[in-house]
This record gives structure tokens, sequence and C-alpha cells, in this order.
């Protein structure tokens, strides 16, 4: 039985299925215009329907398209076919074209129990190291879990779906809606989980969800169905990890910890900070008594269950059991004593404190600017009406601020100003990006130049056998990141003086000796695409009269690198 091949329009060839998820089937394809192995995942039927939705999974698919990273699956092309249902009907079929990725999805090693913690640590860094990227170009992911991360062949970390998750959750109205589409809720941020408005460390909550299960071989909340999970997201406190796992340390606990925080201000404020305190349980820095005291206060104070659940953990982590008393404790009466003159002493400080009057409170006609920096801008609008000032919006580039926060203001915080003044809201756009400009077939010196110009910089120059092209022409370009090189293409976002290599042509081909060969072989190879050399054959009727078919006595070329488009003159014995 044949099946006959599916082409989606008129370009893609789809080939196997090599996954299926809760929103999409995998399938290995090929680019038949490229000519190019990819992979193609074509969106289900029931989510093809909604029109609103597609145009939105386009969208966040092609914005998704411009980041080139070499820990983020490249999107190649998005766009929609039409089949005809059992019914006679035709339908949509949106699909997205990705980069395929040889390797393992993490799921799938997580599936196995707890991974060590050299690998775990390494596995989160490399999915922080997308989201650091992707969070500078404005894109929050907001369904990083395991399912959306591979581990290539040679164990490096590759992320995928940026964007699609938006597309998903702009379209859903309820949680059942949103976790019956993206998949499971055991990865969801608090905010998600209520339906609020999220940035990039939803992104980072998500991640210390995956390094949770990483270090325990268990996410840290479970329930029989996605609402339960959530729920506990948004009101529990979470085990830490070395209960379930003694072999993780509690530097590592303090870190899972502080990423599961149900307050995005409380989590690391972006992957950057994320990653230095991984590298720092490394380096064997770990949390003092106090500051695990603090973290325990500060995540979950304003809750007396969490409270009580998380100090139990924290200071379970903080006892140092090693430690024993060599020397009786004091008499009671002394105890008593010390009680009593404590007391005493905080009754005066507290009498001499009221008595004191304060010299710099802001007037009653007066307001104080709220400390609003790394507030998204909507919050901090919100935290000046408050105090009766009036905001204006001034965007500018920033590499360490998430797109769409509060970098500074004017004034700045806590300075005193009257009731109705303006103030300056300097909101991120993010890192400064540059586009890459179309290099291939230009002249090595105009290349140069067309990246001075569009802000990059250009690193090594390498240069490969081309017949086709005259020497110093642009073959093509590439960055390098984390011991990988990407190719880039045209238009192509970059943050700005990256290092660009290139591949040029070196204007020669390299040919044999031909002696010996038969005439028609030798023009054959030699006029082949690989050659690309014009071959002129001049007889000699000197040669033996027993030679069968004409041959090659001599040529005009010695054999080595000669330029690209060379004539060669190939004498031949004819025979006779």
């Amino acid at each position: 039985m044949t099946t006959e091949t599916r082409v989606l329009s008129g370009r893609y060839r789809v080939d196997d299925l090599i996954g299926r998820g809760g929103m999409a089937s995998v399938y290995r394809g090929y680019d038949q215009t490229l000519g190019r192995t990819v992979a193609i995942k074509v969106l289900k039927a029931d989510l093809a329907g909604d029109a609103a939705f597609r145009t939105r999974f386009r969208l966040e698919a092609q914005a998704a398209s411009r980041m080139a990273h070499p820990t983020i699956v490249r999107v190649f092309d998005a766009g929609e076919d039409v089949e005809t249902g059992p019914d006679g009907q035709e339908r949509p079929v949106p699909y997205i074209v990705m980069e395929l990725v040889h390797g393992r999805l993490l799921k799938d090693i997580i599936s196995a129990g707890p991974v060590p913690t050299d690998d775990a640590l390494r596995y989160v860094d490399g999915i922080l190291e997308a989201l650091e990227y992707s969070h500078r170009a404005g894109v929050v992911h907001r369904d990083i879990k395991p399912g959306n991360v591979m581990i290539t062949e040679s164990g490096g970390v590759k992320v995928m779906d940026f964007g699609i998750a938006r597309a998903v959750s702009d379209s859903s109205s309820t949680v059942a809606e949103t976790t019956a589409i993206v998949g499971t809720a055991a990865y969801f941020s608090p905010e998600q989980a209520k339906g609020e408005s999220v940035d990039a460390r939803a992104d980072l909550y998500s991640t210390g969800v995956v390094l949770y299960e990483l270090l325990t071989g268990r996410p840290p909340f479970r329930g029989e169905t996605p609402v339960a999970v959530a729920y506990q997201h948004v009101s529990e406190a979470p085990v830490p990890p070395s209960e379930i796992n003694e072999s993780v340390s509690t530097a590592l606990d303090a870190i899972v910890l502080r990423a599961l925080a149900k307050d995005p201000f409380q989590r690391p404020q972006d992957a950057a900070s994320f990653r230095e305190a991984l590298d720092a349980t490394v380096d064997g820095r770990g949390p003092t008594k106090r500051q695990m005291s603090a973290l325990s206060n500060e995540l979950y104070g304003p809750n007396p269950r969490q409270a009580a659940e998380t100090a139990r953990s924290l200071r379970q982590l903080s006892t140092d059991t090693t430690m024993r008393r060599t020397q009786p404790g004091p008499p009671v009466a002394w105890i008593w004593a010390g009680v009593t003159v404590l007391a005493v002493l905080l009754v005066a400080v507290l009498f001499w404190v009221m008595q004191i009057q304060p010299s710099n409170n802001v007037p009653s006609a007066g307001r104080a600017v709220p400390n609003v920096v790394d507030m998204s801008y909507d919050r901090a609008v919100e935290a000046l009406e408050g105090e009766d000032l009036v905001a204006k919006r001034v965007d500018e580039p920033s590499e360490k601020i998430a797109a769409g926060n509060v970098t500074r203001t004017t004034p700045a915080a806590d300075t005193s100003v009257a009731e109705g003044q303006e103030v300056v809201l300097y909101v991120s756009s993010g890192p400064d990006l540059a586009t890459m400009p179309t290099l291939s077939g230009m002249s090595e010196e105009a290349a140069r130049t067309a990246l001075q110009q569009a802000g990059l910089s250009v690193g090594s120059v390498r240069r490969q056998n081309d017949p086709a092209l005259a020497a110093s022409t642009v073959i093509s370009a590439s960055v390098a990141s984390g011991g990988a090189v990407t190719n880039v293409e045209a238009g192509s976002q970059l943050a700005k003086n990256t290092t660009v290599n290139l591949i040029v042509a070196s204007g020669q081909v390299v040919i044999v000796d031909y002696t010996g060969y038969t005439v028609d072989a030798a023009k054959r190879e030699l006029e082949s695409d690989a050659m690309q050399l014009t071959v002129k054959v001049e007889e000699d009727s000197s040669c033996p009269a027993s030679v069968p078919s004409p041959t090659v006595k001599t040529q005009s070329l010695a054999p080595g690198e000669v330029p690209v488009h060379s004539e060669i003159t190939l004498t031949s014995c004819s025979g006779s």
C-alpha cells in the first residue's frame, strides 16, 4: 500500500511523524526550495478552526523567526495550507517550519528519574542562556517545560516554541482551556494560573520548576486536574528539593525556592541573575542561617500557612547538626534578669523615638516619587496615580531591564514633589538590535562596510573553494556562541556589536594529474559543476598505434590550485 506524499504550500514535503503534543504534531520534512531537511509542526484541527488564533499564531511564529541563537531552535517559516476533510469541506492547516534537531526531549531524560546535579545545572544554564537572549529581544516564551527543551547528541540545549504560547493564551479564556492547549499546568507561574499579564519573570518561575524536577525527578506541585495544580502554584509552599533528594545542597534549595516565589518581584529579576546564582553554588557559596531565615519571611511572609511551612523547611536547611553544646546553659535567674533589662531598654528606646520630631517628612501637600524601577509600565503608572502624580513615557534601549519595564525615573525615587507633578518614566525597549544585511554575493570589502554600517563587527574570514564565484565573494555569514556556530540569514535581528564571521570564495579550484585518463573522463570532470573549467584538446599523432581510445598525455596546468574558469589544454594520444 502506498501513501501519497503530502506537500504544504507547494514547498514543504511532509515525511514521517517524529512527535505529537497537546496542540500539534511534528513531522520530519524537506524544504524543496532550499534543499534542506526541516521539522514541520502542524497545528491540530480544533485550533486551526479559530481564525483569530491562526492570525496570532502566524504573527508570533514570524516574531520567533527573527531570533538566531545556538540555544534556540530556529523558526524558518510559518504558513497556512488547505486540506479537504472527510466531509468534503476545506479547512485551514496552519504550520511552522523549524530547524530539525537530533537529540532527546528533556522530559524523556527526566522520566528516568533525578539527573546528576552537574547535568541539571548544565541543562538549566542552557535554558537560561536562551531566555537571556529572547528577553533582550522582547520575546517571553510563556511555556518553558521539559517538553519544549531538546538535548542534542553533543549535550547542548535547544529551546523551542518561542512565542507560540502567547498565541495560545491570547485565544483562551480559562485555565482549563489554556492547559488543554499548552499542555500541563505543572510549569505555570502563579500569575499565569490567575490569568494575569506576564513578563520575563514568568519564564524564570517555569525554569525553577524544571530545575526542581531535574533535581528530584518530580515537579513541586501535583494534582488530579490542571486546576488543582494551578491552585497549588498560587497558594502552596513547595517542599525544598533536599527533602526529596538528600544529595541536593542547601545552596540549590535556596535558589529553587527563590525562583518559585509567588511574587515576581521576589524572584531573580532576569535570566543573567539566575545564571549567576547557579554559578555561585558551583563555587560552594551557600546561604547563611540569617539569609535562609530572611528568605522564608520574604517569600511567604504574607501567608501564615506558607510562612509556617517554608520556615520549617528552611530552618531544617540552616540547622547544623554537627555542632554540639560543650558548656551548660546559664542559670534560670540570669535569664529572667536579662529579659527584664532588655524590656526596660526597649521601653526607653520606644519612648525616645516617639519624642523625636521628624524633620524630613513630605509635606501634606507634597508627594514622594515611588520607586518603580523594573516594574511594568502599567504598574508604574498605577503607582504614580496612587500618589496623585502624572506619568510621561519615554522609551529607551536597555541591556539589563526587560522590555516594557521601567529603567529609571525623573525625578528619581523618594524625591519630594508637588501634587500633580509630571514624572518621566523611562521604559526599556529591550537591547539595541541590529539587522543583518544581505551579504551573499558581495565582495569581502563591501561586506565589511555593510556590517559596520549595520552596527555589527567583522570576525574571522575563512576562504573556501567555489568554482562559480570570483575571489573574495561572500558565500555565507555566521555567529559563534557557547562553542556552537550558527549561520545568520539576512534580516535576522542581532545585538549590536555582535561579531559576524565570513566565508568567502578563494577564487580557485583544485585539479589533479589527468595523465593516463581517457579524454572523455578528464573533460567530464574538468567541465563539471564542481570545477567549471574550459577544456581544449590537442591531438599528438606520435603516440603508439596500440592505444585503444584517446588518452591524456600532458596537461597545460599543473596539478593543484588554479584560478576559477581557467582554460586547460589536454594533449591526447589519439592512436592511429
